[in-house]
């Protein structure tokens, strides 16, 4: 029996051999793994690189409204460490940190402790240098094996760096939320300054951020970040890194943030271009960037506004589903973009991406061509069936007209008038005028062109709107200035040379026609108190509507439409669009907002200020709005009219020059051969006086309303 328990003995003995020659090549790997990792060269002190610069757009004001991309400041360095957010941190996150080796055992068990008994003080288990390791070479890999490889990182990091490195490494591998990457960037995104310059409430409010970036972000939980930051403050007092006065005086001071707010939805649209914009003009920038731009924030917000409120009232009734407006001043300055109805589902901008068949807002090319070849707004054309081939075109109405002049039918929308002036001018001719006022995709040259079913965008048909009323071709823009922190890496020109897209007896023509469209016609539902000129359009089956209009400080387009190209119910472009155009419009005149985007720019009224001068022969858009070197000039006081007295004024000012003078409101006082053209105006009845005019005005009005001249001929 005892034989046999020696000899089971011996067999279950006996491997210990291959067990320890098992364990010793364990030990070699390990060891050899270990003389490997100490000799892995550490990199130099980085801060967050590779993806593209940030930019803060600021609107025209000033005041910043979005925040794209990784903000990346200066690499924090371990010689000239920031003492207070050093401190702030290795209070909250790492209280032994100068003491351990890479692991804090204590530090590990006391959390554990604390956890058990339900001990909230704060206290991280993790130290910086394991912190560190797993920012810079792990994954986020839950493991037993990421724990360990993160234990010898940490060992092997505190062999290889002093605590300062360490630190500094950490500092500036952080995310401190917003985009912030390291503390310089989380000191200038929130508190516009270097990390060196933060106060002690300002290092205890980042430092708190370390552990819930975004949940406790200051620009969306400013209640929960200061509740951390008053923690990390505690925990300084306890560590003896602050002393208490410095500690209360610190919680008892607000900290002033200079962060941009979170982005409004619907200002997304208007940041994606102008982020695109700024890049294109800078190029790749290694350094954060400040993008001054053309944004006005409360026309920002009526258009959002009135586009949600007409959508929530109108839209399902009309299978409405989707809406944009933009808003341009007369250089082309984009004032409001609104590429949709909710940014948050689709960042698709229906201002510059969406190409939609612009229906009858493409008779502008088609009347600008026929001018060029020689028609008049008051020539007399006829409204009746045509043929081109096997097409045969109708009237929205289904009926013809006859006998009509241009105007009347651009006013009107006729199709069977826009499709003989085609033909007579030549298709390529029209298609020519649409590429020069900026429609950039192909235009197909068969005989519906006229009747706009090639497509385009809302930017490009807006654009070529307000190049037409403006005198000068347009292009949209959106950046004034971009800025690195010390340097201006680009600036618009103040100066830029304008180049008139059509003659300008084109123009004139253009304009008194767009005017009959919202005075008379289609577009009625978009008059204003003041002159207005535009146009509608309707593709078939009310696919897309638009409206585009334009006053003397700004050209505004609207279009309606669903995703999907499915048809509405029976929406036109002088239906819901107008509507819209119109309310942003009324509204915008109450804000008393100018259109001129900044001191850079220099937009033909909107920027007018009192002692600017302009002089030139004028056109006559009405007998209160002139047209002088290619601006709308409107009189002073005066309501104009396009009545019978418009001919007779036009037949006395041709070939006169007229000297004008800039007032507060964006308005003209006007003198040919020195007679007072305000003054001309209403004392002979050609249009009343506004509510805003000069006494020697309203007197005028009161001479011809006593002897009935004019629009008082009728004693109205």
């Amino acid at each position: 029996m005892k034989a046999r328990v020696r000899a089971a003995a011996r067999r279950v003995l006996r491997p210990w051999p291959l067990l320890a020659v098992t364990a010793g090549m364990g030990l070699m790997v390990l060891g050899f793994a270990g003389w490997a990792l100490l000799r892995i060269p550490v990199p130099p002190v980085v801060v967050a690189a590779g993806a593209p610069a940030s930019l803060v757009l600021e609107a025209r004001d000033g005041v910043g409204f979005a925040a794209r991309g990784t903000l990346r400041g200066d690499p924090v360095q371990a010689a000239s460490l920031p003492q207070p957010l050093a401190s702030a941190v290795i209070a909250i996150e790492d209280r032994r940190f100068l003491e351990h080796g890479g692991i804090d055992l204590r530090g590990i068990a006391r959390a554990a402790w604390r956890n058990a008994t339900g001990d909230r003080r704060p206290e991280g288990a993790s130290t910086i240098t394991q912190q560190l390791a797993r920012m810079s070479w792990l994954s986020q890999e839950r493991s037993l094996t990421r724990k360990l490889q993160e234990a010898l990182l940490s060992v092997w990091l505190e062999r290889q760096l002093p605590k300062e490195d360490i630190l500094a490494r950490y500092l500036n591998a952080a995310y401190f939320g917003a985009g912030a990457v390291g503390a310089d960037a989380a000191a200038r995104r929130y508190f516009g300054k270097p990390a060196g310059e933060v106060s002690l409430a300002e290092a205890a409010l980042l430092a708190g951020l370390l552990r819930a970036p975004s949940a406790l972000s200051p620009i969306r939980n400013r209640e929960g970040a200061e509740a951390r930051a008053s923690l990390v403050l505690g925990a300084m007092q306890e560590t003896g890194s602050a002393a208490p006065e410095a500690v209360a005086a610190a919680r008892a001071a607000p900290v002033a943030l200079q962060a941009p707010p979170e982005m409004l939805p619907g200002r997304g649209y208007f940041a994606d271009w102008a982020e695109a914009e700024a890049r294109r003009l800078v190029g790749p920038a290694p350094v954060d960037l400040m993008v001054r731009t053309t944004l006005d924030p409360k026309l920002q917000d009526l258009a959002e506004r009135v586009i949600a409120t007409r959508l929530d009232r109108d839209g399902a009734r009309l299978k409405a589903g989707q809406a944009a407006l933009l808003a341009l001043a007369p250089d082309g300055a984009v004032l409001a973009a609104v590429g949709g109805r909710d940014y948050a589902a689709s960042q698709f901008s229906r201002i510059t991406q969406a190409r939609r068949q612009p229906g009858s807002l493409f008779k502008l090319f088609v009347y600008a061509a026929a001018l060029e070849a020689g028609f008049r707004p008051d020539q007399v054309v006829q409204d009746q069936p045509v043929t081109i081939g096997d097409w045969s075109p109708g009237n929205a109405n289904g009926r013809f007209r006859g006998s009509v002049t241009l105007r009347e039918a651009f006013a009107q929308s006729i199709n069977t008038v826009a499709v003989q002036l085609q033909e007579a001018a030549g298709r390529p001719q029209v298609a020519a005028i649409a590429h020069r006022l900026g429609v950039t995709g192909e235009i197909g040259l068969h005989p519906s062109m006229a009747l706009g079913t090639s497509g385009a965008t809302l930017a490009e048909m807006t654009a070529a709107y307000g190049s037409i009323g403006f005198g000068q071709r347009l292009e949209p823009w959106l950046v004034q200035e971009v800025r690195a922190r010390d340097r201006a890496l680009y600036t618009r020109p103040t100066a830029r040379e304008a180049t008139p897209p059509v003659p300008a007896a084109v123009q004139q023509g253009l304009l008194d026609m767009m005017l009959a469209a919202v005075r008379d016609g289609t577009g009625r539902a978009a008059r204003l108190d003041r002159p207005v000129a535009g146009k509608t359009g309707t593709t078939q089956d009310s696919r897309d509507a638009w409206f585009i209009g334009m006053t003397a400080d700004a050209v505004v387009g609207v279009w309606v439409g669903n995703d999907d190209n499915s048809p509405m119910a029976d929406v036109s472009g002088g239906g819901l669009p107008a509507a819209i155009w119109h309310d942003f419009m009324a509204e915008a005149d109450k804000l008393r907002t100018t259109a001129a985007p900044s001191a850079a720019t220099a937009p033909p009224e909107a920027a007018a200020t009192p002692a600017e001068r302009i002089e030139g022969v004028p056109g006559l858009v009405d007998t209160g709005t002139l047209v002088i070197e290619g601006r709308l000039v409107r009189l002073s006081g005066v309501a104009g009219s396009a009545g019978d007295f418009l001919q007779p004024m036009a037949q006395w000012i041709a070939g006169r020059s007229a000297q004008c003078r800039a007032e507060a409101d964006a308005s003209w006082r006007c003198r040919v051969e020195g007679r007072d053209l305000s003054e001309l105006v209403l004392s002979n009845g050609g249009g009343r006086a506004t509510a805003e005019a000069a006494p020697e005005l309203k007197r005028a009005e009161a001479t011809a309303r006593r002897q009935r001249l004019g629009v008082w001929e009728n004693g109205r």
